[in-house]
């Protein structure tokens, strides 16, 4: 596949080019996050000598829990990256999942994960807000 393509709005939606443009960009993401994961996971493990100063200890603890809820996050973005890639093999990657519309190749590109045209996450976090008012 050319590196310079983009998916333009001129050829059929989800055409087999732009099926594969999003399954590598997907599968680079990902490939990205276990790599930091595995960096951290290193850096952690060599810092986790015993601190004998208690601030020192103290922020080593605050960190750990910074890092595991960033890891928590990636854990979770991993499983939207994994949720992505199974629409891609089963043709539904791009639609909408509230209208069946197609999702714009502009945000797809930004958030290759979107599962909601603009308009309907919109709408979803206007329905939020009302919500989180109450």
């Amino acid at each position: 596949m050319n590196d310079n393509y983009k998916p333009s709005e001129d050829e059929d939606f989800m055409n087999d080019r732009q099926r594969e443009y999003f399954r590598k960009k997907l599968l680079d993401w990902k490939e990205d996050i276990l790599r930091e994961a595995k960096e951290t996971l290193i850096v952690l493990q060599s810092e986790s000598e015993n601190h004998s100063d208690l601030a020192d200890r103290a922020s080593s603890e605050a960190d750990r829990a910074i890092e595991l809820r960033a890891r928590d996050r990636q854990r979770k973005l991993i499983a939207k990256i994994d949720a992505a890639l199974g629409r891609l093999d089963d043709g539904t990657y791009g639609y909408c999942e509230e209208t069946g519309e197609p999702i714009s190749l502009k945000r797809l590109d930004a958030r290759p994960i979107a599962t909601l045209s603009v308009e309907a996450q919109e709408r979803h976090e206007r329905r939020e807000r009302v919500y989180r008012d109450d």
